[in-house]
């Protein structure tokens, strides 16, 4: 690397870009060698405390110094919530990572970086961005509307926050990769990526350290800054510095995803491989009897296609004997829909037993009146060649003391908490009941609904110490506790999340891809084939080790089901949902249909 200084500015020439800084304007212009700009960075950050916003004034710098095989530019100044605050830039050969240093003592609320709230020199004062001079941004996570490239105006938020209420669908992965690709180009399609030049951005820091239950990607009126949300649960008492926001420019967005992966593995912050060999079995063709259960119940007025989506709702409540879709999970559907599947020669190997075979998801005891005798029936299955998975329905805290959980501030357990050691205990309790051969002996679980983690300041922990883990630091502490459970009860047990985040490499066996989403911005369908095609990119790109469920629900109709039948052996392992009807459509599955899943089967079953 070259540094040079002009009349208020110092130039940084590196092989992989320029980076020019504006001492008054307290930026940094990030450029390609050729000198195309990506951004002006601001050189402002704010560490909000949750009792008290961070504003700069008094600024001073930047300086720049060069350290062993980089350069550091500090861009200090007076903050009206730290004792001292500074924003650093590393530059390296081949990237830029900024982050922000406070020293002082409080407990953190929102951080943002590449801009914050700043009062200047000059009279001007509120909030400061950094510029896009990028045309669009790469968001790693299913959204609705889909788009998996959007403009450089719209926001992104990647965490473990969300549902299917307008503005929050957007925790599919829960947590997806920390990580975002700047383009050069404009919009293509809902799912397609423009060619041109790309700009990374990830989040890069153990994963003890993610206490953040968002990151978000914060356009405005041509700016941008990225957020942090601390939650008001994480305590500074001395210096802290946030995770760092590593820029590098890359080929396309697959390879930014690769590469972040890479550079949490080498410095230490995700495993490089899975933490168990899989055997042949995991990879077995996967029957999961949700698909079915909805299209045997829909509600009237309601797509029964997503029970939860929030567009044309029926009833809040079901008219009476009218069932839902978890009423249906019981051992004699199961066994007619599997029956049923075998006359087609569709045999799968493995058999999910999906939402809700629990009385209480919380506590996990089958309920009898759905599954009579669910030791026999997996022992039954396993007789047949198969292996069964539990739905398990994560953070949900149905049966739980509230001592056990995160509650709301009346004293309403509103989730499970990890960090209360009781909970823990009561967790690996019930994963040995499941799956040891002395319980129920099944053969592991399929996670769901990683997205439903606790968020709010109002919010209780009666049974955590202080400084217990929070947000994407807090799942995986959960998640570490239910596969080591279920590991030590069943050495081979299967556990399939929705958390393609490299550090939870460790604490996933098979990453599943989800429910499938409807429209694009503009309303039109997207193709499920399309969208889950480009999750199964997401998922090979950040865990490249580990197999993938493509799951199947819900489709539209029919044929988009067709089309994606044919596409899930090249993605990953087949997953069939349906057994006689699609859902949302309400078509007949023919015997057509089912010989086309027996013949991909067959021929996916050959090449393994």
């Amino acid at each position: 690397m070259r540094v040079t200084s002009g009349d208020g500015t110092w130039t940084v020439t590196a092989a992989g870009y320029v980076l020019e800084l504006r001492l008054p304007q307290h930026t940094a212009i990030l450029a390609d060698p050729d000198g195309r700009i990506w951004s002006r960075l601001s050189l402002f950050a704010s560490v909000d405390r949750a009792d008290l916003p961070d504003e700069s004034y008094a600024l001073s710098g930047p300086t720049v110094s060069t350290v062993d095989d980089h350069v550091v530019v500090e861009a200090a100044s007076a903050s009206t919530a730290w004792d001292a605050k500074t924003v650093v830039l590393r530059c390296f050969e081949d990237r830029v990572e900024v982050t922000a240093r406070v020293t002082g003592t409080g407990t953190l609320g929102t951080v943002q970086l590449l801009g914050g709230r700043a009062t200047l020199p000059s009279g001007a004062c509120g909030t400061f961005r950094s510029s896009y001079d990028f045309a669009s941004v790469f968001n790693p996570t299913p959204t609705e509307p889909v788009r998996v490239v959007r403009p450089a105006h719209a926001g992104v938020a990647l965490g473990i926050v969300g549902d299917a209420s307008p503005g929050r669908l957007h925790a599919v992965f829960s947590p997806p990769p920390l990580c975002l690709a700047f383009g050069r180009e404009p919009v293509a399609d809902a799912t397609g990526v423009p060619a041109g030049g790309w700009l990374s951005l990830g989040v890069v820091a153990p994963v003890e350290d993610l206490t953040v239950t968002q990151v978000r990607y914060a356009p405005l009126d041509g700016g941008f800054l990225v957020e942090l949300d601390y939650d008001g649960r994480t305590s500074v008492a001395g210096s802290f510095e946030t995770p760092a926001l590593v820029l590098r420019r890359v080929s396309d967005p697959w390879d930014a995803l690769a590469v972040h992966r890479d550079d949490l593995v080498s410095r230490g912050f995700a495993p490089d491989r899975p933490a168990t060999t899989a055997p042949g079995w995991w990879t077995e063709p996967i029957f999961c009897g949700w698909g079915a259960q909805c299209a045997a119940a829909p509600l009237p007025g309601q797509p029964s296609s997503h029970p939860y989506l929030l567009r044309d709702l029926g009833p809040a409540t079901p008219p009476p004997g009218l069932p839902t879709a978890p009423d249906l999970a019981r051992q004699d559907r199961y066994d007619g829909w599997l029956a049923g599947l075998a006359e087609h020669g569709v045999v799968p190997g493995t058999v999910v037993v999906d939402d809700r075979w629990q009385l209480q998801y919380g506590t996990a005891e089958p309920d009898p009146d759905r599954w009579p005798d669910l030791r026999a029936w997996i022992a039954g299955r396993h007789a047949a060649g198969q292996r069964v998975l539990l739905w398990w329905k994560a953070w949900d805290p149905g049966g739980l003391p509230a001592a056990e959980c995160v509650t709301d501030p009346a004293g309403t357990p509103v989730a499970a908490d990890p960090g209360s050691a009781a909970y823990r205990k009561r967790l690996a309790s019930i994963v040995t009941a499941l799956l040891s051969p002395d319980g129920l002996d099944a053969d592991g679980f399929k996670v769901d609904f990683t997205q439903r983690a606790p968020v709010g300041r109002g919010l209780r922990r009666p049974g955590a110490p202080a400084g217990a883990p929070w947000g994407i630091a807090a799942l995986h502490q959960l998640l570490a506790t239910l596969y080591g459970a279920a590991k030590a009860a069943k050495a081979d047990a299967l556990v399939i999340t929705h958390t393609p985040h490299p550090a939870f490499a460790d604490v996933c066996d098979m990453v599943r891809l989800n429910d499938v989403l409807e429209l694009d911005p503009d309303g039109r369908v997207v193709p499920a084939a399309d969208q889950l095609a480009f999750r199964a990119r997401v998922a090979a790109a950040a865990l490249p080790h580990h197999p993938v469920d493509t799951d199947q629900w819900p489709i539209g109709d029919r044929a988009q089901w067709r089309a994606y039948v044919e596409e899930q052996a090249r993605i990953g392992v087949p997953a069939l949902y349906y057994a006689d009807r699609v859902d949302r459509s309400g078509e007949t599955l023919t015997t057509d249909d089912l010989a086309l899943v027996a013949k991909t089967w067959r021929e996916y079953r050959a090449a393994r």
